[in-house]
């Protein structure tokens, strides 16, 4: 018994991995294979009972999973970044919860017939996108960059605002059912609110205080802060019954909006967790769906989804973009976006248990209504919304851009050269200076891991292709090197020489990494920083037939270093040695030269002082 029950966790692992590989393979959410693992293990094949396994400890497991999941969500609301991304981010999420909680709600209750309090949580789970569904989709469909904007910020900020609401509803249905007054019902519920709001607050700011002020080591601000925000989850349960969802929620607003709070190395450890137990949970949710349990649904099932996909999602885009620049293209195209994710699905899971320990009737349609609306959104959008983008003409082009790792001075003027090209460019580095010369540079800049889940987020890539990495951190640049390989496939990283350590070096380092080096011949950083320093400056040179590439070749000399190549048809190649395509007339070359070319500083020391010669622009 022992042995099988080892088994069976462990292949709980395995399967996940295994769903988690397919899926970046296949670049969709990964929650569309977890979800059908679990189905497959579970109802499919019987071989995974999750209440056989975990008895009475499943119940427990799934809350505090839940409430890991929510407080991570809360984490990522700043109310700044929802003022900072324009009219229709802020008018989706009040406009778009509202339409879709009241459509999903009517359609749940006369659809299916369930009781006005199950239809009216379904409605406020159905709110919720998610950035887990939402980055991969965009990643692949790549549609024009205000629209991935607006997609990505909408899933970042209706994550937990849909869950809050989720939670406030459930609340409410809960207090309501213990009263047997309304006086009384209404007492229970303003003292869970209470309860979580004044707890949830108060932990919020002394975990942020105690991070702020390094009461707690840097090693344990990740284990720490998770610990503590489960015991307040547990405590705010046993102070009222079920405040411990909102209060752990408002937590992590509480900390997310707390100035130098160092909550991104908490973000960052999300990642890990969530591979192990959040994979882990949607195996084991999926596989307590029963099939008989969505048949039951019947054609009902079908005029929900329609109800939500087809007239709340456009319902929404079109009242929330009144007063903005989007044309009817970009409302079509945002109308059919908004597949659902792991917030629903975790949320959905327990509510419906806990409501089903009460004693609601129809509160057993919750989980399987809510993990079609999931599959049916996830697996219809993922496979339609490409073809849909390039039909409305709001597909991004061919994705040339360059993504650079480092936003030092020699990266710098290399985006600089980039952007009066109009080719997208993102620049990331780990130094606050670096970023804010950049940003005043009014270079796109990222600041902090690029390869943390937050930069997965948060790091628009719309239009990106490659990746150069100019930066001195040499175990950032490994593993963005392997990162970028994943996300971008071979032949777009690129990377800079080692210098004179590459040779020694070469057989310690991975052979994929060795194939991204020789970005812009066989130079490295350190000398590349020099040329800058010497005032080498990145230059722009159309060829033609009054100067030609042996005229650029005869100005410079061997002082010119060739950087980038621009075709007729206006594509650009990062170089890694000298160029290898004849450049004739169309041509042009992105270069850095030294501040006066060699021809310039001889004819100037033959004429003597005072003379003042000028090489014509080109």
């Amino acid at each position: 018994m022992t042995a099988s029950t080892v088994l069976l966790l462990a292949s709980i692992g395995l399967i996940s991995l295994f769903c988690q590989w397919l899926a970046w393979r296949l670049r969709v959410p990964a929650i569309l294979f977890l979800l059908a693992g679990g189905i497959a293990a579970g109802p499919l094949f019987g071989l995974l009972d999750p209440e056989a396994i975990f008895g009475d400890l499943l119940f427990p497991l799934i809350s505090l999973s839940v409430a890991i999941i929510l407080f991570e969500g809360s984490l990522t609301l700043r109310f700044q970044e929802i003022k900072g991304h324009g009219t229709m981010v802020r008018n989706l999420i009040p406009i778009g919860s509202i339409v879709t909680c009241t459509i999903g709600t009517l359609a749940a209750h006369w659809a299916l017939g369930v009781a006005w309090e199950i239809a009216l949580l379904f409605g406020a789970i159905a709110v919720v996108t998610g950035p887990t569904v939402i980055a991969p989709l965009l990643r692949s469909v790549r549609p024009a960059a205000r629209l991935a904007n607006i997609l990505r910020w909408e899933g970042i900020i209706i994550d937990p605002v849909g869950a809050l609401l989720a939670v406030l509803v459930f609340e409410g249905i809960v207090s309501w059912g213990q009263g047997n007054v309304f006086g009384h019902s209404l007492y229970i519920f303003a003292t869970t609110i209470l309860t979580g709001l004044t707890l949830g607050a108060a932990a919020g700011w002394l975990n942020g205080m105690a991070l702020r002020k390094h009461l707690v080591p840097q090693y344990l601000h990740n284990a720490g802060t998770l610990t503590f925000m489960l015991g307040v989850y547990a405590v705010s349960n046993e102070l009222a019954h079920e405040s411990g969802l909102l209060t752990v929620t408002v937590m992590g607003i509480w900390m997310a909006n707390m100035k130098q709070v160092p909550t991104e190395s908490i973000l960052e450890f999300k990642e890990s967790l969530s591979v192990l137990l959040i994979s882990a949970l949607f195996i084991i949710l999926a596989a307590r769906v029963e099939f008989a349990a969505i048949a039951q649904l019947g054609w009902g099932l079908v005029v929900v989804l329609a109800a939500l996909i087809v007239v709340a999602r456009p319902l929404s885009i079109f009242l929330s973009a009144i007063g903005t620049s989007l044309d009817w293209r970009d409302k079509l195209f945002l109308s059919w976006v908004a597949p659902r994710g792991i917030v629903a699905a975790a949320v959905s899971a327990l509510f419906a248990f806990q409501l089903e320990r009460v004693g609601y009737e129809g509160a057993d349609a919750l989980v399987p209504l809510v993990f079609m609306v999931i599959i049916t959104t996830v697996t219809l959008q993922s496979l339609t919304a490409r073809p849909i983008a390039r039909l409305l003409k709001v597909a991004e082009p061919a994705d040339y851009g360059f993504v650079i790792l480092g936003a030092n001075q020699v990266a710098r003027q290399i985006g600089l050269a980039l952007k009066k090209l109009d080719v997208p460019v993102v620049l990331i580095d780990t130094n606050w200076e670096n970023v804010r010369l950049a940003r005043m540079d009014n270079l796109q800049v990222y600041f902090g891991n690029p390869v943390s889940e937050h930069a997965a987020t948060h790091l628009d890539l719309t239009g990106i292709g490659n990746l150069l990495v100019i930066s001195p951190y040499k175990q950032l640049n490994s593993l963005a090197t392997y990162h970028f390989l994943d996300l971008l496939g071979d032949g777009r990283v690129f990377s800079l020489s080692e210098g004179d350590q590459d040779q020694k070096a070469r057989h310690q380092t991975a052979e994929k990494i060795q194939q991204t080096r020789g970005l812009f011949g066989n130079i490295s950083y350190a000398k590349l920083a020099s040329m800058i320093s010497k005032g080498y400056t990145v230059k722009t040179t159309q060829l033609s037939e009054a100067f030609s590439y042996e005229d650029f070749q005869q100005r410079y000399g061997n002082d010119a270093l060739p950087l980038f190549t621009l075709d007729p048809r206006g594509r650009i190649h990062a170089v890694k040695s000298e160029p290898q395509a004849k450049l004739d007339k169309g041509w042009g070359l992105v270069s850095l030269v030294p501040p006066q070319p060699p021809k310039e500083r001889q004819e100037k020391a033959l004429e003597g002082p005072g003379t003042n010669s000028e090489v014509a622009t080109v």
